[in-house]
């Protein structure tokens, strides 16, 4: 993208430059040099206003538009009104007229422009984030909590396929994201670090609809409430992994996502006569036993597991017994073909 403007900006100039010699030709009594001087310098201001204008961003345009066309309707009907018919009967008063209606533009436009700025994110929010199919359905969107990049996961969910939303993150997390990573406190960067990597990481799917959305927050404390606000006036979903930004979104009435609770929905049923992998990692309290880990955390002692602490074997489970931390599994080693082969 950046390559492209910067072609564009190089054809602008030849066209002017271009421009400025025809101008000369055509026009008697205007010499060349002048001409191009004046020329290049409107076409270096304009690619100078441009330049300023990088941060700019169609939604703060569309938004000015419409504050300046609902200014200057305003000023219309203002300047049509009986009010103004003094000064039109008194002839002496036509240029008492003309500035105070120039003024009376002026000023209703700005006011009119500065309040549609302001309020952008209520101007126009869904438009930019509704994908039409072919049956005129409208796609799913999510906004994306700092939490949900920080913790990962989102990142092998997209890359699984089943994904299925738009992603719409923020510019206000974008910064709380950079304010993290650049923390002096380690863990705090590495926690910025981490998100930034799953966004860039995200970015590259191909079959990912990420979306940035322009939109700042002043109070860092209001960023919750922020992002339950766009999330409600897009008609979304939350993506988070805050459990006091997922009540404040339920309180609203929004529904949010729980990627603790996917994880938790894709974890194996384990009954007797399952058989899973587990690595064992310390031994038990009896003789010969081992300990392992499921991805749900349950605790699975595994019986003359002892020595293959360390490494990850298939077991089958003997039986299952509730305990007060959850539920306790018993397996026994269960030899893959390649064990019984030796």
């Amino acid at each position: 993208m950046n390559k492209t403007i910067i072609i564009v900006r190089i054809f602008f100039l030849l066209v002017s430059v271009l421009g400025c010699v025809l101008l000369t030709y055509v026009t008697d009594g205007w010499s060349l040099m002048p001409v191009l001087f004046v020329g290049m310098s409107l076409a270096v201001l304009v690619i100078l206003t441009d330049v300023l204008l990088e941060g700019f961003s169609l939604r703060g345009l569309s938004a000015i538009t419409f504050g300046l066309a609902v200014g200057g309707l305003i000023a219309y009907l203002i300047s049509s009104s009986p009010l103004f018919e003094p000064l039109e009967a008194d002839p002496d008063l036509a240029e008492t007229l003309f500035l105070s209606r120039l003024a009376l533009y002026v000023i209703t436009m700005y006011l009119a422009t500065v309040v549609a700025l302001r309020g952008r994110d209520e101007f126009n929010l869904v438009i930019p984030y509704v994908r039409f199919s072919p049956q005129n359905v409208e796609s799913s969107v999510v906004v994306v909590d700092t939490s949900a990049l920080i913790d990962g996961r989102i990142a092998a969910i997209c890359e699984s396929g089943w994904f299925g939303y738009a992603m719409v993150i923020p510019r206000f997390v974008l910064d709380e994201l950079q304010t993290v990573a650049d923390s002096s406190d380690t863990a705090r960067k590495e926690k910025g670090r981490k998100g930034l990597e799953v966004l860039n990481r995200i970015r590259k799917m191909k079959h990912v609809d990420i979306r940035i959305h322009e939109s700042a927050v002043p109070d860092r404390e209001a960023v919750d409430s922020k992002l339950v606000y766009l999330a409600e006036s897009m008609k979304a979903k939350l993506l988070t992994t805050d459990y006091n930004l997922a009540k404040l979104a339920e309180f609203h009435g929004v529904d949010w996502l729980n990627i603790t609770s996917l994880v938790k929905s894709l974890n194996q049923e384990v009954s007797v006569g399952t058989r899973v992998n587990v690595e064992l990692v310390r031994p038990g309290k009896d003789a010969g036993q081992a300990i392992g880990y499921l991805p749900d955390g349950s605790m699975l002692v595994v019986n003359n597991g002892r020595k293959w602490i360390g490494q990850e074997i298939r077991v089958e489970v003997d039986s299952v017994v509730p305990s007060s931390g959850g539920k306790m599994i018993f397996a026994t080693h269960y030899p893959d073909v390649a064990e019984l082969d030796r």
